[in-house]
């Protein structure tokens, strides 16, 4: 249940169910300056004045959403593979890694849009908390490598570690070959890889140090 749910992921989970209420009600019109905006000029050809890219976009952005189903996916992901490492790691970790996934996520969207804006594409806002989902998708194949989970389509059962490969090797595929357009396929990958690079400097690990020294971290087999 989610009463039952460690504080920071039920936090987060209240957190994005307050921001999809926002848009119901307000409508995303009124929440532009919220989602995350490629760099440059993005008011050509929008039948809306669009903001420019701000800071706080990079955040804010995780928090709302394309739909009802895009939400619930995200939840389920977050309440599936948050909560268990919310436990092993504690709060305070765990949020900080949830927000380095998730802001690395809007990094390597903010570069990949505007590089497509720089390129004639028509601009277009990134929404949703799916960076910060596969930050928390790789962590938990690396500390539950054998932990066996369900896919939902198809509903074939397989170990985390083979999950995260199997997703990380799709979101890289689709992205490069465009074959899914419409999904920020590269902010999924940068939350996975900002993930991977904290998890790495909690060890001492390189690229930030020699590989001894830093704390090792709990793996459940």
């Amino acid at each position: 249940m989610p009463f039952n749910l460690p504080r920071v992921t039920k936090s987060l989970l209240i957190a994005n169910l307050v921001g999809f209420a926002l848009q119901v009600l307000l409508g995303n019109q009124r929440l532009l300056d919220f989602m995350l905006w490629p760099w440059g000029d993005v008011s050509d050809g929008l039948d809306v004045l669009a903001p420019a890219f701000m800071p706080w976009q990079l955040a804010t952005y995780a928090f709302l959403h394309g739909g009802l189903l895009h939400l619930v996916f995200n939840m389920l992901a977050l309440v599936m593979f948050g909560a268990p490492l919310e436990y092993v790691w504690g709060e305070r970790r765990f949020l900080a890694y949830y927000s380095v996934s998730v802001i690395g996520a809007g990094l390597c969207q903010l570069v990949v849009g505007s590089y497509a804006l720089a390129h004639g594409t028509e601009p277009y806002p990134t929404i949703g908390a799916s960076g910060g989902v596969f930050g928390l998708l790789l962590a938990y194949g690396m500390l539950f490598p054998n932990q066996r989970v369900m896919l939902l389509f198809p509903p074939i059962p397989m170990r985390a570690r083979t999950l995260v490969i199997v997703y990380g090797l799709f979101e890289l595929g689709v992205g490069v070959t465009g074959l899914q357009p419409g999904v920020a396929h590269f902010a999924h990958l940068g939350g996975m890889l900002f993930g991977w690079l904290l998890i790495r400097y909690w060890r001492g690990q390189p690229p930030f140090g020699g590989g001894r020294g830093g704390p090792r971290m709990r793996i459940v087999r």
